[in-house]
């Protein structure tokens, strides 16, 4: 069943790879790449965000809220193109993480198999929700997004998770309520809620080996990913450059954390991470605070 689930994979990652080709040259075609985003390869800091984003993602910081965080702060995506950019350009290096921590890390293969598709299925749902949200929204999303990661990533520095158990699947009620848990976070994942934070905690309270939730969690986001991927990549709601830059920088860094690097004192880079994420967060409200005041005030005066 792992087997299979490896080539699934690999043919859907392959699929993503197609589909986001075709889709770039089908718009340079119809000469519809007027975004600045869109035109020509990525920066090379592009390239180093996705390398050092992926780095650590694979070590445990998570990719989506410091990606998000160092877009806004060098002003290298639009707000309402951040989600799009974060699925489409983080897929390669997360199906490269699932395709090592799947082989590596033993997990009852249906539990992974199921809670993968659950993933999927929300992802599905959530993208074609948020890539036809206003700016605004988005900016209200993502914000209130990131206070969540921020704060789950609190909790990570004080220990505050469940300890977990010992099992290495599930079953019954427990079953059913990890399945719920992924569908919520499969749709979370496409506004940028990151899923390593709320997976562990979900493994953990359902009595699972806490190392498990690295096949579950990578193995969802690579399979969820390329389905919410090529919706926005469909809609044209992502800046190309920018996901590029993170695809092709991000499987470097993960392969790098994997096999050389393996483990590193990650606490004062968690702090530091926290405080970019919460000044991100404030900053996305007070945005969308003033995109709110801005359309009222155009409003004709009844």
């Amino acid at each position: 069943m792992v087997a299979a689930l490896l080539i699934l994979l690999s043919a859907l990652s392959l699929s993503f790879v197609a589909v986001w080709v075709a889709a770039v040259l089908d718009r340079r075609r119809n000469g519809t790449t007027s975004r600045e985003n869109e035109r020509g390869w990525p920066t090379g800091e592009h390239y180093l965000i996705g390398f050092v984003t992926n780095f650590f993602d694979t070590l445990g910081i998570g990719s989506f809220a410091p990606t998000t965080s160092l877009f806004r702060l060098r002003r290298l995506v639009p707000d309402d193109l951040i989600p799009g950019t974060l699925n489409v350009g983080h897929t390669p290096p997360v199906v490269a993480q699932a395709l090592i921590f799947i082989v590596i890390i033993a997990v009852d293969p249906w539990t992974l198999v199921l809670l993968i598709a659950a993933a999927v299925a929300g992802a599905w749902f959530g993208a074609g929700i948020v890539a036809g949200l206003s700016r605004r929204r988005i900016q209200i999303g993502m914000g209130l997004a990131l206070l969540v990661a921020a704060g789950l990533m609190v909790m990570t520095q004080f220990g505050w998770f469940p300890p977990g158990g010992d099992t290495l699947g599930l079953t019954g009620a427990r079953l059913g309520i990890g399945l719920a848990g992924s569908v919520v976070m499969g749709a979370l994942m496409t506004l940028g809620v990151g899923f390593y934070a709320p997976c562990m905690i979900l493994i953990s309270l359902l009595g699972m080996n806490p190392k498990v939730a690295f096949p579950i969690m990578m193995g969802a986001c690579a399979f969820l990913m390329p389905v919410a991927g090529m919706r926005f990549v469909r809609k044209g709601r992502y800046s190309l450059r920018p996901a590029l830059g993170l695809a092709i920088g991000g499987v470097p860094g993960v392969l790098i954390a994997v096999y050389i690097v393996r483990s590193l004192e990650l606490g004062t880079v968690r702090w530091l991470v926290v405080g970019v994420v919460l000044y991100t967060a404030v900053s996305m409200l007070s945005a969308a605070a003033r995109t709110l005041a801005a359309e009222a005030s155009a409003l004709p005066e009844v």
